[in-house]
């Protein structure tokens, strides 16, 4: 399968789009040349509801006339020096950047690792179709499960080439697969849905179908005859799905861009202590097969695993190269590419497990609500103050005893990150990873 992405092709595109730019009087250039090949099936009902192919290629060309830049972006090449020529033109007209640059040579990663981030299984239409309707199967086989919602599965085949004029050149493949079921319980305005996926580097690493839809169904039915709580302050834990996104919150505080803007309630935070002692938040790029796991970054800066948080305190801002200088420090290869240029951004960012499991934290809180998902975005990243929607499962006595919705937790990031505590339980198969994770004393608003 590896062939439908031919990187040596990449290669040369990307070069030429470098080479273009500087005939057409750009001072530096770089290029980064994205081309990506997916198959999706979807399944409802044991049958076929849709087979989807796609193809495409992405081509981000970004100059520099002295400290002025521009980018431009094709999905094809056809005349490389016109798109060079306007790139160009677009920079000379734009505002001056301070900070704008590639990478120094001297900085720039020269031995790739071995990331093992491609399977090259191949895989159809007919493989991945059996593979959803065995996880539908599984999902409608759940007592209490009264149709299925739906169940798809893919596959993903991408490469990314990255040129500059200081003289880098590299290069990558990875693959995907996915899988996810989603599951109805009950009937009429009763009916409850939930859902399970499961998505790998490698097909040999995923969750068994079965175990999917089973997992998908099980969730939906215990979802069934939810009750509401009048408002009232409880301990809360965070179930892990529901828990990456505590994470996320805290990657998007210790962004660069937002800590230059001025915009993140931890701007002033760097080196003291912003968790409890013991909590350790590691951002890992070189972690084999896993799914934001590159030999280098969107500048070509070797990207090196960083401890963010040792010992609950605050050690590093994820920083690109035009960000670091803002700030007066240097990148740690955490710079993303998208249409416009560099950004920073986290990779596979983990809050590592504690000691306890949920079931004992449960036992030792005895009364509080254990949340299984969120809805909405209430969070403001100036000030760190925190509403979210939710649902999820009162609990008395360390047991759970019904399920719960249409409630709202309230708080601030500030107090929410010094107080929480991580479980045993760390799933780590995605690019933010958590434990199950408790919060003491948090604002409950319901009825």
């Amino acid at each position: 399968m590896t062939e439908l992405v031919d990187q040596a092709v990449l290669e040369k595109r990307a070069a030429a789009l470098v080479e273009a730019a500087k005939k057409a009087g750009a001072d530096a250039a770089d290029a980064v040349a994205v081309s990506a090949v997916s198959l999706g099936v979807d399944v409802r009902e044991g049958k076929v509801e849709e087979t989807e192919r796609a193809e495409g290629d992405d081509f981000t060309l970004r100059v520099f006339v002295g400290r002025k830049v521009a980018s431009v972006s094709a999905n094809s090449l056809g005349d490389i020096a016109a798109l060079a020529e306007r790139a160009v033109a677009m920079a000379k007209v734009a505002p001056d950047d301070p900070y704008a640059g590639l990478a120094d040579p001297g900085d720039l990663i020269r031995d790739m690792p071995a990331l093992d981030l491609l399977d090259g299984t191949s895989v159809d239409a007919a493989f991945l179709g059996e593979r959803a309707r065995a996880a539908e199967a599984a999902g409608l086989d759940v007592a209490g499960v009264s149709k299925s919602g739906g169940a798809s599965a893919s596959w993903q085949l991408a490469g990314l080439v990255l040129a500059a004029s200081n003289g880098f050149s590299g290069s990558y493949l990875t693959s995907r697969f996915g899988l996810s079921m989603t599951a109805v319980a009950g009937e009429g305005t009763g009916m409850e849905r939930d859902y399970d996926y499961d998505y790998r580097t490698y097909l040999s690493d995923m969750d068994r179908p079965e175990d999917i839809g089973r997992r998908a169904g099980e969730r939906a039915v215990r979802r069934l005859n939810p009750r509401k709580l009048s408002s009232r302050t409880a301990d809360v834990i965070y179930e892990t799905r529901a828990a990456r996104s505590l994470v996320g919150h805290f990657a998007g505080a210790v962004n660069g861009a937002a800590i230059a803007r001025k915009t993140s309630f931890l701007k002033d935070r760097m080196g003291s202590r912003v968790f409890a002692e013991g909590i350790t938040i590691t951002d890992d790029p070189r972690k084999p097969r896993s799914p934001a796991t590159r030999p280098f970054d969107g500048e070509g800066l070797a990207a090196l695993p960083l401890a963010m948080v040792e010992d609950g305190v605050l050690r590093h801002w994820f920083l690109d190269t035009a960000t670091a200088r803002e700030l007066g420090l240097v990148s740690n290869g955490r710079a993303s590419r998208g249409g416009a240029g560099p950004s920073p951004s986290a990779t596979n960012l983990c809050l590592s497990p504690g000691k306890e499991s949920p079931e004992a934290m449960m036992k030792a809180i005895g009364t509080g609500l254990l949340v299984t998902d969120l809805i909405g975005h209430g969070v403001n990243g100036v000030t760190g103050d925190y509403s979210r929607g939710a649902s999820g499962f009162w609990i008395e006595n360390g047991e759970i005893v019904y399920p719960v919705s249409e409630i709202t937790l309230a708080g601030n990031l500030t107090d929410m990150f010094a107080r929480l505590v991580p479980a045993s339980d760390l799933d780590d198969r995605y690019s933010t990873a958590a434990p199950s994770i408790l919060i003491e004393g948090m604002t409950i608003a319901g009825q």
